[in-house]
């Protein structure tokens, strides 16, 4: 027990999950980046992804490199050339390949908000208005502005085009300062128009800056004269960012809070077109590729955009596009039988569809529509009225997804139930509803599932009515129970695998379960406490159950009797996952745990700690990964399963066992690999166990060596014997160069001489010439020292064969003596005392006598040696004896 509790405390992490990677995540509300790579020909745009970046290929908006991971969130970007730059806190790193750190600049101690390039510098800012310059290969500080925030607090920063040494400030108290920082010189202020500057853009004719203001203007200024060119008004709120067409049309794009995009033509000084809900969230930054009609833009609702203008009018229309939820999850659950889909429901409003595999298999099922057929009818771009509310929860089955919708969804507060199609992609033909209820304020859709064949939809009404539907024609196909299922409202339907059993839950305590086919029921069960959800393993007929008491109880629906029964969270359980084969129940609470229950042994066996309440857990149908989403959180989060490629002592965990936090893992997942190797070196369950040579010394102990080592060593000169060749192997005679002739008219071949010398042996017998091998050496060692571990380790090394050469050589004719024997029958012996390679000894000792039994009558020195050998082998050891002397038949 002792030895657990150290090891439960050296534990860090989870000992069955490794963070692996996050999917569904594209962007921020930080700017995005453009870059065009020279060599390539390309541009790359990246965005920021929580503590890394992604950089995509604009030609197809594919995803080119993930960055490694920074120990906090990055806050501002930019890039060079060469670089990328990103910021977290008060220190900022320059990446290149897009990928790898190779300078990290120091010296800030505020949090950085700006970044700027400048040739082999670069420039940062942070929110005390302290501006540092550095030399990027180098990393040293060029030189250092401070600036008074209660009179210039810096917001944006511009390097003039043509303007050598110059940086251009805005600050929020609505003034410009135009700087030289080889001199450090202030060279002229610009008084400003009184309202917060929040953006600073070139414009493509030089001297020429358009500047954003907090009250919606834009401003195009000549800094050569100080002359105020152009001014434009949005009323969407500041500016968040601008920029320029350059591809020969004078049109100007400026961001706004609100999403919408306005675009302004600057020769006839007019709006020309809003770009209204182009993102759902704020305008985090756009850009106008360099010579080309492309807008690429990107906002805190997670998703990048590419929008093309070849309309007559100017008016852009999206291109390309990466989008996740822009709202935190309500659902997910893995669809198919592959593990390689994960679809998820949003407050946003969406189905969508990961794929764990590659980012081009994700796609989006779309809103959920109230009047499909109206809103094509009519050809309604603005489709949020008649959208219908966020999906809370939702079943898949993929059974039947070629013939019909396989997917059913209950939206929040709504009676019906929508039907999706996965491989359409869109929303279905039928909405479930009852006809009985008309409207949806009196009760709610709130528990579903859908049968293992794909054919019918079994819904649960807040009111406690179960309904059952045909999934191909979405006709209504009975109720269980005269009136209602249940008293109170029902908290979870289940289907067995067969179509035999209904399971239902009510929040007034009862669990019921009903005939499929005839809607009769079967039993009740009445739980301790109210259920909260219901999840059934359909392979293996075992029902999780949690209860209102942060409980979970585990039945068994063949017998209909509770088998197990859990405790431990501190909070309302938010969903529950059973492993593939059943053994596995994993549930997940708001008190920001995920707890892994052994169904067989009925113990925890692991829990770890997370630093956001997870919402949903599922598992893989391969069982490679449990995927999670979290509480305020956009992506999902796959954990790989550490028991598929590691061994795992899965060692119950003690009641009072407190779990370690553990940080969601981020979208590059070579970092999280390393640090969970890391984290599993201190416990205690990898350590091997390294097995003692002699448990006891009254307990006989084999030795590890192989059979082929020692049980043939009576019988080789039987195999010798077979093993033998009929003839010896003959050279092949190999032909002259020059072929030999006889001389005469007529031209022959000389025939070949042949060698008549017979062939001599290549066996040379030494006799009494041949040098003492190193056993025989070590052996008369032994004589002198009584130690014969050197001379045993140098017999195991060899083999069969060696070893009959060593024994047959101990004799006087083979050029060994006497004592040599003498010697070798005191090492058996000592074997024989510490029962220790107790079949070697029998084997080495066998052979021995079957070579020199000749001589031993004839050697005084020998039959006594023999004689304590024989006093050995006594009674108390006939059986040892006799179970060894099997081994040799």
């Amino acid at each position: 027990v002792a030895e657990m509790e150290c090891g439960m405390e050296g534990r860090t992490a989870s000992a069955l999950f490794a963070g692996f990677r996050a999917l569904g995540l594209f962007s921020n509300d930080i700017p995005h980046v453009v870059r065009f790579s020279a060599l390539k020909r390309r541009f790359y745009v990246t965005t920021c992804v929580g503590k890394s970046f992604h950089t995509y290929d604009v030609q197809k908006l594919s995803l080119v490199a993930v960055s490694n991971s920074v120990p906090q969130d990055i806050c501002c970007m930019a890039a060079d050339g060469r670089l990328v730059f990103a910021a977290y806190g008060n220190v900022f790193s320059a990446f290149a390949r897009n990928k790898e750190v190779v300078h990290t600049f120091k010296g800030h101690k505020a949090e950085i908000q700006l970044l700027q390039p400048f040739g082999d510098h670069i420039i940062s800012v942070d929110t005390d208005s302290i501006l540092i310059i550095w030399h990027i290969y180098s990393e040293e500080e060029y030189l250092q502005l401070t600036f008074d925030k209660s009179v210039f607090k810096i917001s944006t920063i511009l390097h003039p085009s043509t303007y050598l040494n110059k940086i251009l400030l805005g600050s929020e108290q609505g003034s410009l300062q135009l700087w030289n920082v080889k001199s450090n010189k202030l060279l002229y202020t610009f008084p400003g128009w009184k309202v917060g500057v929040t953006a600073l853009q070139q414009a493509p004719a030089v001297d020429v800056v358009a500047i954003g203001l907090m009250s919606g203007h834009v401003i195009i200024h000549n800094i050569k004269f100080n002359e105020t060119l152009m001014k434009f008004c949005q009323d969407w709120g500041p500016i968040t960012s601008i920029s320029f067409r350059t591809d020969g049309h004078p049109i100007m794009a400026a961001g706004s809070p609100c999403g919408h995009i306005g675009l302004w033509d600057l020769e006839d000084k007019k709006l020309i077109n809003q770009m209204r809900n182009a993102h759902s969230t704020a305008i985090a930054g756009l850009t106008f590729l360099h010579r080309e009609p492309l807008l690429v833009t990107n906002g805190a609702d997670n998703a990048v955009r590419i929008w093309i203008f070849d309309g007559p009018a100017g008016e852009g229309r999206l291109l390309r596009f990466r989008m996740g939820h822009s709202a935190p999850l309500t659902s997910i659950r893995y669809y198919g039988q592959n593990g390689q889909q994960i679809l998820s429901a949003s407050q946003d409003g969406t189905l969508q569809s990961f794929s764990t595999v590659h980012e081009k298999f994700n796609k989006s099922l779309g809103h959920g529509l109230i009047n499909k057929k109206r809103v094509k009818r009519k050809g309604l771009q603005n489709t949020m009225s008649v959208r219908l509310p966020p999906i809370t929860k939702f079943a898949a089955e993929a059974a039947r997804e070629s013939d019909w919708d396989g997917i059913i969804a209950c939206h929040q507060g709504k009676l019906s139930c929508s039907t999706w199609n996965y491989q359409k992609s869109t929303i279905g033909s039928y909405f479930l509803k009852p006809k009985e209820l008309k409207t949806d304020d009196i009760t709610a859709t709130v528990s579903r599932d859908i049968t293992s064949c794909g054919n019918f939809a079994v819904i649960g009404l807040s009111s406690g009515t179960v309904d059952v539907y045909n999934m191909q024609s979405g006709i209504h196909r009975g109720s269980f129970g005269k009136d209602q299922a249940h008293k109170g409202s029902i908290r979870g339907v289940a289907v067995d695998g067969l179509n035999q059993l209904t399971i239902t839950a009510g929040s007034e305590g009862l669990l019921k379960f009903w005939n499929f086919k005839n809607k009769d029921l079967i039993h009740s069960v009445n739980l301790d406490s109210s259920p909260n959800r219901m999840l059934l393993h359909r392979d293996s007929g075992i029902l999780g159950l949690a209860l209102d008491d942060f409980s979970i109880s585990v039945l068994d629906i063949e017998t209909r009797k509770i088998v197990r029964e859990f405790s431990g969270h501190q909070g309302q359980i938010n969903d529950m996952t059973f492993s593939p084969d059943g053994r596995w129940l994993i549930s997940a609470a708001m008190d920001c745990c995920i707890r892994i229950w052994d169904l067989p042994s009925g113990c925890l066996i692991d829990c770890f700690l997370l630093d956001s309440a997870p919402l949903n857990v599922t598992m893989s149908p391969t069982g490679d990964f449990l995927a999670t989403s979290h509480v305020d959180h956009l992506g999902i989060y796959l954990w790989s399963n550490i028991s598929l490629y590691s061994v795992v002592s899965l060692r119950p965990l003690p009641t009072d066992y407190v779990p370690s936090v553990v940080m969601l893992p981020g979208t590059c997942h070579t970092q999280d690999m390393e640090v969970s190797e890391e984290n599993t070196e201190p416990s205690d369950e990898m350590i091997e166990y390294n097995s003692p040579e002699q448990l006891s010394e009254e307990l006989v102990t084999l030795s590890l060596l192989p059979e082929s080592r020692w049980k043939n060593l009576l019988h080789l000169d039987v195999i010798k014997k077979k093993n033998k060749p009929k003839e010896p192997p003959k050279v092949p005679k190999s032909a002259p160069f020059f072929i030999p002739t006889v001389p005469g008219l007529v031209p022959r071949y000389a025939a070949p001489e042949q060698n008549k010398d017979s062939q001599q042996s290549k066996v040379v017998n030494l006799g009494i010439l041949a040098q003492k091998s190193d056993f025989c050496l070590k052996l008369e060692e032994g004589l002198l020292n009584n130690n014969y571990e050197t001379a045993l380790n140098l017999l195991k090394e060899l083999g069969p064969s060696g070893i009959e050469t060593e024994l047959r050589n101990l004799s006087p004719d083979g050029g060994g003596s006497v004592e040599v024997m003498q010697s070798f029958l005191k090492m058996i012996a000592m074997m024989l005392e510490r029962k220790r390679d107790f079949e070697l000894a029998q084997a080495y000792l066998a052979l021995f006598l079957k070579l020199h039994l000749k001589m031993l009558p004839s050697e005084p020195i020998l039959l006594e040696e023999m004689t304590k050998l024989l006093s050995q082998f006594s009674v108390k050891n006939a059986d040892t004896t006799y179970l060894v002397s099997n081994l040799f038949l």
